[in-house]
Formats: structure tokens, C-alpha cells, sequence
């Protein structure tokens, strides 16, 4: 192992240039914009920065790379170094001093970061957690967000800071120049008191491109295998790669190429509608090789047994998916209450060849639906609960095992008005009560589009609505708090565009405007349990019973009081 030294300035340009690249292992780029703003921060005051990891590749090595999140040359240049640690900050850097936007997801977005040049000579202190020594310094809660802002160096864009002269966009600093930004912040010339010391921190700023890195450079001699242990020993400390980021890059070592496949699978099962992480199909695939999630097990499989199980993930994913969508009335993730559960479907249906008996369907489907409205996996040791439940697959207990282990875990399986006390749109049981409504066809009050997840129209799509408006009752009802106010009983299913409708309108104004019906299909009952700001309370306690009744029945189990 060498060591080198780079400058900010030259890391940037050997991303654009291709000469330094990401490996196949690398997870994607998941830093927010706030800690793109910290990092410039740090480096402004000349703070220290980390190091950097590299890998020198052999010349004739063929390791399969993977892009930047911000435009790069991705042709490899000859003997190519590979970014094993700093992938977030160099990335971070890249976009902001070229102006780039990176790519998240299936979007690029620019990281706008703003710098004050009239910021006080003593910076704040980002992490500074006590009150003020001075008893007369001001409360920052008590300041207006521009007031705010003009303590720091810099902040995360917006339109009502970089409205105010003295605030310049990082990247146009280091693109535009000098005297153009100075006649911007409202300089007329070099006699303007403010020169000389807005002119000394735009010069401080771009010496950021001169900021030194220490790399520290694998040998080319080193295999990609050993490679990938010291990059998993590096990321393994602290909380900097999930457990499922590290299982990729031992996968990846082993059978070279892998992430296309996997990302081109995720990528076909998102245009279906499911848009899952990675990890819910490394997870899966552990889980038919294994019979356990976790992912502990991966730094002992070869290519060999990886490849078909691949293959068979594929196969049960897509049986799954097909599944929720056709025996559930489930077309979209976003009413699961954990990813877990697409696992759990996949793995019965590996544990069964694809061969399911109506008697087990029928009772899978009861324990899919309350595990979903429970939370199964929403609470701690998800991945101990997920593997029980693998185990009770894989043995005799069947799906009865299942059950058995959600009601050892509940105690019951059905539920109680008292359940829903306390549950809110985060919930599992709110998620279920949707797919309740959509499955009863429940619509849109307005517009008689039945409730969907997947609507594709700006004001169609569903959103959940306070049948008693938040703002209405807290005027009429100020004693409330925000937990009775956000009641699950109070919040039903409507279109973006009835929801501004209705606004904060009292449920006596705007009921007349829509049909008995729709408001029926939601379990809403105006004439009998009242619509005034005084009937809350009532209508609260009886719509919940309506919604545990309704949740049982969906599930096929008798209420208990």
C-alpha cells in the first residue's frame, strides 16, 4: 500500500476524466444535502476531512464499475483507480464545484448550497448544543429563518435566503466570475467597505480546490477478493454502509457482474409498480439459498450457488409480486408496513414450488393481512421475527406457525376499538384499512375515481384527508392535541384536488357537496354520529368500532370487545 496526495481540484477532474472510478461494490449515493453543506463548512475553516481509500488496478484487470451519481466519463482510462472510501464526499465536491446535479433514485436534482459572504467573522458552531453564555444573545427560536441563516457560512438553498444580496451559490462561485458575483451582492467598486472582506472569503472559498487529500493506494498486486475484504473491514466500523451494502460487494466479488442483473431485475419490477431496494431481493435470494435473512451467511457462498438462486429469486419476486397485486388487491408498496412481508410471500412460494392449496391460501392470506396491519416487522429484531417466520415455512409448522407466532406476539389477532386508539396514517392498520376501501371500491368524493396509489394525475393522486380538518378543529377545538386530532377514525381517502376543495371547511359545510355513498364506502356516518366540532369525540369512538368491525371481517375473524 502507497500513499498519495490530491487536491480537491485534481479528484474532480480525474471523476470527469475517468481515471478515478467507483467499483461494482460501492453502494449508491445517499448523502443529503445537509451534509454536502457540513463538509463545505469543514473544509471552509480548514478542518481535517478524512482520508480517502483507493485500489490501483492491475492493467489487464476486467473488475466490473459502476457511475457516478454526477456526470462522469465512464471509459476506462488504462490502469484505472477505483474509489473504495469517500465515494459521498468526492461525489458531494464533484457536483458542487463543476454544478452538476446528481442522480437519486430515477432523478437528478442539483445540491444548491448557498455561501454568506457577510458571515460573522466567529462562525456558529453546527454542533454546538448549549445555550449562549450571554444572557442577552438572541434565542435562535425566536429568529426568522433569514436571521438564522446569517449566523452560518453556509446553508442548504432557498429562495427566501438567496433573495438577500450578501448570499452567492457555491457552485457560482467557482464558475462565475469574481466581479460579476461582487456587482451581484450589490458592491458598486473597490471603495465599498465590503470589499476587501467579501473579496478575502471568495478567495477562501475557492481554495477549497486546494484542500489536500491523503489517499491511501492498494497495490495492484492485491486480488479483487482481498480487495473487497479490506473494504468491508473499512466500512464495517461505525454505521457508514448498511449490512446489506456490505453483502453486495461480497456477492459482487464473487461473481462479477451481478449488480447489472440485479439492478436491471429492480428496475423491471419498479415499472410494474413496486419500486423495492435492492436489499429486499439480496435479502430474498439469502433467504431461498439459506433458509434465514440474514446476511451474515454471504461471505461463505460461491458464484456456483449464487447464480441459480438468483434465478429462483427471480421466479418466486415475480410470483410474489403477482400475488399481493391479484389475491390481495395490493398494486403498490407504498401500503405495506414493511418490505419484509414481499419476502415471506416469496419464500412460501419457494418453499412450495410455486404449488399453493386453496385451504393454505386462505389462511396465508389471513395471517398477510394482519401481520401487514399489525406491524409484524415494523417493531425491533425484525430480521429475528422474519427468520421465525422463514423457520415455521421451512418445517411442518406451515403457515399455522405463522399464525401461531403472530398471535404469540399480539395476543390477539383481531382487533379492538382500543387497538386503533393512538394509531395514525404511519401505522400498519391504516395501511390495511386502505386496501379495505380500495378493495370495496371506495372513491373520490369529487371526481368518483376509485381510491388508488397509482394515480397519475397531479390532483387525483390519493391522499389521506382529516375528516374533521386539522385547522377547523383547531379552532373550534383547541383543547385537542395533535395525537387526537390525527386519529386514524379521523382520516379517510380523497384526490389531491377534493382535498384543497374541502380545505379546512367544517364537515357541516362541505358534506352536502358529495354523496352519501362515498362518504358510506369509508365508513362516514354524518346523520348518525354527528358533524359538528362539538361531536368529535362521538364520531371518533364510533367510526373506530366500524373500522375494527370492517378490519375483522376483511380478515375473516369475529370482533371481541
Amino acid at each position: 500500500m502507497s500513499h498519495r496526495d490530491y487536491r480537491i481540484s485534481e479528484l474532480v477532474a480525474m471523476i470527469e476524466n475517468g481515471q478515478l472510478q467507483l467499483p461494482e461494490m460501492q453502494r449508491q449515493y445517499v448523502w443529503t444535502s445537509t451534509k454536502v453543506r457540513d463538509l463545505l463548512d469543514s473544509l471552509y475553516r480548514g478542518y481535517p476531512s478524512g482520508l480517502i481509500l483507493m485500489w490501483q488496478t492491475p492493467h489487464d484487470s476486467d473488475v466490473a464499475t459502476r457511475e457516478f451519481a454526477v456526470a462522469a466519463n465512464a471509459a476506462k482510462v488504462g490502469s484505472a483507480l477505483l474509489l473504495l472510501d469517500g465515494q459521498q464526499r468526492l461525489t458531494s465536491l464533484s457536483s458542487v464545484l463543476r454544478g452538476e446535479p446528481v442522480s437519486v433514485g430515477h432523478r437528478k436534482r442539483p445540491v444548491d448550497i448557498l455561501f454568506n459572504l457577510n458571515h460573522p467573522d466567529e462562525l456558529t458552531f453546527i454542533t454546538e448544543v448549549d445555550e449562549p453564555d450571554d444572557a442577552d444573545a438572541p434565542d435562535e427560536a425566536e429568529l426568522s429563518v433569514v436571521d438564522k441563516a446569517n449566523r452560518r457560512a453556509f446553508v442548504v438553498a432557498s429562495n427566501a435566503i438567496l433573495a438577500q444580496d450578501n448570499w452567492v451559490k457555491v457552485s457560482d462561485v467557482f464558475a462565475r466570475d469574481e466581479t460579476e458575483i461582487l456587482q451581484s451582492a450589490g458592491l458598486t467598486g473597490w471603495d465599498d467597505p465590503r470589499f476587501k472582506r467579501y473579496q478575502a472569503r471568495l478567495a477562501q472559498l475557492r481554495r477549497i480546490r486546494e484542500y489536500v487529500y491523503r489517499a491511501e493506494v492498494l497495490a495492484p498486486t492485491m486480488s479483487y477478493e482481498e480487495v473487497t475484504e479490506i473494504f468491508v473491514r473499512v466500512n464495517s466500523q461505525g454505521v457508514k454502509l448498511r449490512s446489506s451494502d456490505l453483502a453486495m460487494a461480497q456477492i459482487t466479488a464473487r461473481w462479477r457482474g451481478s449488480l447489472d442483473l440485479f439492478t436491471s431485475y429492480k428496475e423491471s419490477v419498479a415499472a410494474k409498480g413496486f419500486d423495492f431496494d435492492l436489499s429486499v431481493y439480496l435479502r430474498t435470494m439469502i433467504a431461498t439459498l439459506t433458509g434465514q435473512s440474514r446476511f451474515l451467511t454471504v461471505g461463505s457462498l460461491t458464484k456456483e450457488q449464487l447464480e441459480p438462486a438468483w434465478e429462483d429469486t427471480k421466479r418466486v419476486v415475480d410470483f410474489a409480486i403477482d400475488y399481493l397485486r391479484s389475491n390481495f388487491g395490493i398494486d403498490s408498496p407504498t401500503v405495506l408496513s414493511s418490505p419484509f412481508l414481499v419476502t415471506t410471500v416469496a419464500y412460501w412460494a419457494h418453499v412450495r414450488d410455486l404449488k399453493i392449496a386453496p385451504s393454505e391460501a386462505a389462511a396465508f392470506r389471513q395471517w398477510f393481512l394482519v401481520a401487514n396491519a399489525k406491524g409484524r416487522y415494523s417493531r425491533g429484531s425484525s430480521e429475528t421475527l422474519l427468520d421465525q417466520d422463514l423457520a415455521a415455512l421451512r418445517k411442518d409448522e406451515g403457515v399455522g406457525g405463522l399464525l401461531a407466532r403472530l398471535q404469540q406476539q399480539f395476543g390477539r389477532l383481531d382487533f379492538t376499538p382500543a387497538d386503533l386508539v393512538g394509531k395514525s396514517a404511519r401505522s400498519g392498520a391504516f395501511k390495511t384499512m386502505f386496501i379495505l376501501f380500495a378493495g370495496h371500491h371506495a372513491r373520490d368524493w369529487k371526481t368518483s375515481l376509485v381510491i388508488s396509489p397509482k394515480h397519475q394525475n397531479k390532483a387525483d393522486k390519493i391522499e389521506f384527508h382529516h375528516i374533521f380538518p386539522k385547522d377547523y378543529l383547531k379552532t373550534n377545538r383547541p383543547e385537542l392535541s395533535d395525537a387526537e386530532i390525527n386519529d386514524i377514525a379521523n382520516l379517510a381517502f380523497i384526490g389531491s384536488g377534493t382535498n384543497k376543495q374541502v380545505s379546512a371547511k367544517a364537515p357541516a359545510e362541505y358534506r352536502g357537496v358529495y354523496a352519501d355513498e362515498d362518504f358510506a364506502a369509508q365508513l362516514i356516518d354524518f346523520d348518525a354520529w354527528g358533524d359538528q366540532a362539538g361531536d368529535y369525540e362521538r364520531f371518533i369512538a364510533e367510526r373506530r368500532a366500524e373500522i375494527a368491525a370492517a378490519l375483522n371481517e376483511f380478515f375473516g375473524l369475529e370482533t371481541h370487545e
